[in-house]
């Protein structure tokens, strides 16, 4: 971990003292991410209401620029030019595309998941799709306030019997989660509300230390 990444780290914990009690376990979880973008691979991340919400606001900063700007790299440059020709219009796209942190959401297809509720099985509508979109590269990323959401806790089990790597967000105490998955990230809290409230600048602090140590100055 370089030194800027180390610093957005410190500064959560400057910010939200409670916090010091996650702090190992927020380390844990960046490695998890960091080793899973070196490998090329993705997140695949699922939850429950405000977790749902939450989950659709990961992958808003993973997808395109957070906290640095990210030109794409020159090879993808270079295709475009070598496929559309280098014109005004491949200088437009090359100009405003951003290079991603792979990330996809498993509460947004609702086709998927209203057919798979009505059809199949409601509690594993995240496991479905771990078991369809998961590589052993990929990591789980579930949050739920109890840390014992049926349908978070089975994406959990498919994800550890396939290979993936898992993260949980969950309130003081774990739940099952915490029991089954690589990192759990307990924040301080019992009430739904303020268990959100510490998930938020938890997130927020992961996406920008993964995002820091593939786009931030090189120190």
């Amino acid at each position: 971990m370089r030194n800027g990444t180390r610093q957005i780290l410190d500064s959560l914990i400057e910010r939200y003292p409670p916090l010091f009690v996650c702090k190992n376990s927020i380390e844990s979880a960046f490695n998890i991410f960091s080793d899973c973008y070196v490998n090329n691979g993705k997140l695949l991340i699922c939850g429950n209401g405000g977790s749902a919400a939450d989950a659709e606001h990961i992958v808003g900063e993973l997808m395109k620029g957070f906290m640095h700007k990210r030109p794409i790299s020159n090879r993808d440059r270079d295709a475009i030019f070598a496929n559309l020709g280098e014109n005004a219009e491949s200088h437009y796209l090359i100009n405003h595309l951003q290079s991603a942190l792979p990330a996809i959401s498993l509460v947004s297809h609702s086709a998927l998941m209203t057919a798979f509720n009505n059809d199949v099985q409601p509690d594993l509508v995240f496991a479905q799709q771990v078991y369809g979109y998961g590589r052993q590269e990929d990591v789980v990323v579930g949050l739920s306030t109890s840390g014992n959401s049926k349908n978070v806790v089975y994406a959990m089990k498919i994800a550890k019997a396939f290979g993936l790597k898992t993260v949980a967000l969950t309130g003081q105490h774990g739940g099952e989660l915490k029991e089954i998955v690589d990192a759990c990230i307990c924040v301080p809290a019992d009430s739904t509300p303020i268990i959100q409230e510490y998930h938020l600048p938890v997130y927020h602090v992961l996406c920008m230390m993964v995002e820091s140590e593939e786009y931030g100055v090189k120190t």
